[in-house]
């Protein structure tokens, strides 16, 4: 099974990063997780991208607030798919990092979640994942009639106490 690169612009992206983990982790998907700043360690950004598709990535994720360059610098040195999380700070609520993740220009794509997206950063790149494998497939499954499950049965609960 491929795995997911996580990378992070600031060790305070790591609350939502998590969530991605906890997915992943819930799912059997292996997965790797670094703090690099687009800005501060390009290098080291440069460098785990080039690399990502022979060390077994099949999928990269990149979370950034601010002026979230990270998933742009990603996507521009891999043809792998990156999923881009804009992550919450205290000056814009987020507007900045989801503008500078989802107007990405022509030839360079970026899947983008919502602001502090992280669950549904994990759930996409595990459905990319399962593409080429069953097992992950009937897992994502198995989780989308559970969460169903959960939904009608909170369904049921307020039916009942009207």
């Amino acid at each position: 099974m491929k795995k997911v690169g996580i990378i992070m612009g600031s060790d305070s992206d790591l609350p939502v990063v998590k969530k991605a983990t906890d997915i992943l982790t819930a799912l059997g998907v292996p997965f790797e997780v670094h703090v690099y700043s687009a800005h501060r360690t390009p290098q080291q950004v440069h460098d785990f991208v080039a690399a990502a598709r022979d060390n077994g990535f099949g999928v990269i994720i990149a979370a950034a607030g601010m002026a979230a360059h990270l998933a742009g610098v990603v996507a521009a040195g891999t043809t792998l798919p990156v999923i881009g999380i804009p992550c919450k700070s205290s000056v814009l609520d987020g507007m900045d990092a989801l503008l500078s993740t989802v107007m990405m220009p022509p030839g360079i794509p970026v899947a983008t979640v919502a602001i502090d997206g992280g669950a549904n950063a994990g759930l996409l790149a595990a459905e990319i994942i399962a593409l080429g494998d069953e097992t992950l497939t009937a897992k994502l499954n198995a989780k989308r009639e559970a969460d169903a499950a959960k939904v009608l049965s909170k369904d049921a609960d307020i039916a009942s106490r009207l």
